[in-house]
C-alpha cells in the first residue's frame, strides 16, 4: 500500500511535515512492519536553530523519514506558512501515542539513552499506562564517545532484541546525529524524543498542559533548569522569532502563485 504524501514547509532552513499523531504512527507502523531502518526527529526552536547554524546538522534532518513540529513555535509556523489547520505532534505524546499501538499490535519497543535508574523507572511507568506493552530491552550508553566495538555492540544488542522502534533518549543534537549514523544498521524505526526519558521517569517534571497550549512550555523549563537551559532559551528564541518573522513577510510578499511552485514546501 502506498503511503500517502507528506504536505511540508521550510521554517528557516528545516522542513517540517504536516502531520498528527494518527498519521504519524500509522506511518511508523508500516516501516516498523517493514522492519524498515529510519528515523523520526520532532523538531522544536532548537532544533531548528541548531541546524540554521550547522550544516552538517542540517543534512542529518534532511535524512529523516519525518519531522514533526514538537513545538507551539513550528506549529504556529506551519499555519502562517499555509496549513492552517496544524496542531502539535510533541515528541513525549508521540512516543505515548505509540506505545499505545505498540501494546495494541504487540510490536516490541527498545529504549536507548537515560541512565539505569531513569530506564527502570521510565519502564515500570510505560508498562503501567500500557499493560501488555512489549519492552524489548534498554541501555544507557555511557556519557562520552562511544568506541567503534561499544558502538557496534549497542547495534547488535538492539537488534538481537526485535525491537522494532527504538526510542532514543539522547538530547539534540546527539540524538538525530546517533540515529542518522545508524541508519542502515539499527533494523527498526529510530525516534529522538529527548526529555520524555526525564519526564516519564519522574526525574524532571513537565509544564502544565495551559503553558504548552500557549507556547510557554519553554519558561516553565527555563525556570527549572536556568543554567543549563539558558543559551537555548535566550538566545536562540529571540534569534528564531527575528529570522521567522524575516520568512513570514518574504512568504506574505511572494502571494499565492509562487508559494504553489517547485518542491510543495520550499519557502
Amino acid at each position: 500500500m502506498t503511503e500517502p504524501s507528506l504536505k511540508a514547509r521550510r521554517i528557516l532552513k528545516t522542513r517540517v511535515d504536516a502531520t498528527s499523531y494518527t498519521d504519524a504512527c500509522n506511518r511508523i507502523q508500516t516501516w516498523a512492519e517493514q522492519e524498515r531502518s529510519c528515523y523520526v526527529v520532532a523538531a522544536n526552536v532548537h532544533v531548528v536553530m541548531t541546524a540554521y547554524w550547522d550544516a552538517q546538522y542540517q543534512r542529518i534532518l534532511e535524512g529523516a523519514a519525518l519531522v514533526t513540529s514538537d513545538g507551539m513555535p513550528l506549529v504556529m509556523g506551519l499555519r502562517l506558512l499555509g496549513i492552517p489547520g496544524q496542531s502539535r505532534v510533541y515528541g513525549p505524546d508521540l512516543m505515548l501515542a505509540w506505545c499505545d499501538r505498540a501494546a495494541q499490535f504487540d510490536l516490541p519497543i527498545y529504549l536507548y539513552g537515560g541512565t539505569n535508574s531513569i530506564l527502570e523507572k521510565m519502564a515500570v511507568y510505560l508498562q503501567g499506562q500500557f499493560p501488555g506493552l512489549p519492552i524489548a530491552g534498554t541501555h544507557a550508553p555511557p556519557f562520552r564517545p562511544l568506541s567503534s566495538a561499544e558502538a557496534a555492540a549497542d547495534i547488535d544488542r538492539i537488534n538481537q532484541s526485535g525491537a522494532r522502534v527504538v526510542f532514543v533518549g539522547l538530547g539534540c543534537p546527539k540524538q538525530e546525529q546517533w540515529m542518522h549514523r545508524h541508519q542502515g544498521q539499527v533494523q527498526a524505526v529510530m525516534i529522538g524524543v529527548g526529555a520524555a526519558f526525564s519526564f516519564f521517569s519522574g526525574d524532571v517534571s513537565q509544564a502544565p498542559r495551559w503553558m504548552m497550549r500557549l507556547g510557554l512550555e519553554w519558561l516553565y523549563r527555563f525556570a527549572q533548569e536556568p543554567r543549563r537551559l539558558w543559551q537555548r532559551y535566550l538566545i536562540n528564541n529571540p534569534a528564531f522569532v527575528l529570522l521567522f518573522g524575516a520568512q513570514v513577510a518574504r512568504y506574505r510578499l511572494l502571494g499565492a502563485r509562487s508559494r504553489e511552485q517547485g518542491s510543495g514546501f520550499k519557502v
